[in-house]
């Protein structure tokens, strides 16, 4: 499994098409997989494997903070497209084993003919139900340069609907020594608006404005 070896195109392209329907290498936030395989790269991806520059862009919006982003890293080989099941060949020696078994070489031709086969139970697979996601990234910003980013920080995400989930959190210099909060979040569609969840950051007296600075569905 893997992509092979990411400062190749062919690796790359692989990448691309692996992200056509995801943000990020695992689950719905940027984490400890993201910086593996952003690392294994020499540098962003070409214009028009714009699946991967997109994720590349995004987590190197994170680079000041890697270490704090959650999961656990693992070999750069183990993140990507599953490949063929490496046991393919000793599961087919066990096929044939159980053929061999099947067989008995001291029973008669006319035993077996009056064996009725077994009826076979046609059973249906249960539908997948797919749930709409979104992965939102917000710029938070202060009221003023005396504004706490701790106690700013702790509000936005002391928020708290079912269908929402908080991620990675950083700061980033915005003027004259001020700083704004860019905090990511997943919501489920059907259940969290968008618009309604920036009205409600907005709605603190210690923040000036919210942006929203990526939308990805998942």
């Amino acid at each position: 499994m893997g992509f092979g070896d990411l400062k190749s195109s062919a690796a790359q392209a692989a990448l691309n098409d692996f992200l056509v329907d995801r943000s990020y290498i695992e689950g719905f936030t940027v984490s400890q997989a993201d910086v593996v395989v952003y690392k294994a790269l020499s540098g962003a991806p070409n214009a028009d494997l714009f699946n991967a520059l997109r994720w590349f862009n995004q987590v190197k919006s994170y680079t000041s903070s890697f270490d704090s982003l959650p999961g656990v890293q693992k070999p750069v080989g183990e993140y990507g497209p599953a490949g063929a099941p490496a046991s393919q060949a000793s599961k087919a020696a066990d096929d044939d084993d159980e053929d061999d078994d099947d067989f008995d070489c001291f029973g008669s031709d006319d035993e077996d003919k009056n064996i009725a086969p077994a009826p076979k139970i046609q059973t249906k697979a249960p539908k997948k139900v797919v749930i709409a996601k979104s992965s939102i990234l917000f710029d938070v910003k202060p009221c003023d340069d005396e504004t706490d980013m701790g106690d700013m920080e702790k509000a936005v995400k002391g928020i708290e609907k079912d269908g929402l989930k908080w991620g990675a959190c950083k700061r980033v210099p915005l003027c004259y020594g001020i700083e704004k909060l860019q905090i990511l979040c997943t919501v489920e569609d059907a259940k969290v608006g968008v618009d309604d969840l920036q009205e409600e950051i907005e709605e603190f007296e210690i923040v000036q404005s919210v942006d929203i600075v990526a939308f990805n569905k998942i």
